[in-house]
């Protein structure tokens, strides 16, 4: 009878302690936080004023503590350009691919700052053969990227969203193997109802 005791006893705080480990992993496994497309309005070189789709996403330990630090993480998203400027930037001009940086103001509700920016996001060579349809490319966090860090306010949610701005310093691959610098410089396109740039969900505050 004490032996069964004293197994009943192992037992339950075997099973006690893979419960708490399961806990605290759930606890510590990331969230992604997700914005959907955005569309912006963008300098380019000679034609003006065009569209350009962004999406952008980073990931957090999925909840704060009030007055604690949030620092987005695996920062990354893409930037598209339309079937048109496909065709037309890029097929009809002979270039077919870009590289550079990326610069991305974000904003943030029940957080400080109310404004930030990220700075020095990679968007590395890609370099593709003409399709038609859109083209897109992937932007990344490296280790030279600039990450803000907010501090979580009152118990809640804290939100945030891509800013009103967004910046691409860029070079266009042309198919004989040169480089051509240009800089996107982007304000999100004013619609009605206004675009939706908040990441989800948002990270609650406790």
């Amino acid at each position: 009878m004490g032996q069964q005791v004293r197994r009943a006893g192992t037992v339950s705080v075997i099973v006690s302690g893979v419960a708490c480990l399961l806990t605290i992993g759930q606890a510590s496994a990331a969230v992604s936080h997700e914005t959907g497309t955005v569309l912006y309005m963008c300098s380019f070189p000679m034609i003006g004023q065009q569209p350009l789709d962004i999406t952008a996403r980073f990931d957090s330990p999925g909840t704060a503590t009030a007055g604690g630090t949030i620092t987005p993480a695996a920062i990354s998203g893409t930037a598209t350009f339309n079937a048109i400027h496909n065709a037309t930037i890029f097929s009809a001009a002979n270039y077919d691919g870009l590289r550079g940086k990326v610069t991305a103001p974000v904003t943030a509700t029940n957080a400080t700052p109310a404004s930030a920016t990220v700075t020095g996001l990679d968007l590395p060579a890609q370099i593709t053969p003409y399709v038609p349809g859109p083209r897109t490319f992937v932007f990344t966090q490296t280790a030279a990227t600039a990450v803000p860090s907010f501090t979580a306010g009152a118990p809640g949610e804290a939100t945030f969203a891509l800013g009103n701005t967004f910046k691409l310093e860029v070079d266009f691959h042309k198919r004989d193997g040169t480089w051509t610098p240009w800089t996107l410089d982007c304000t999100v396109k004013i619609t009605n109802p206004a675009q939706n740039r908040a990441f989800a969900p948002a990270i609650p505050v406790v």
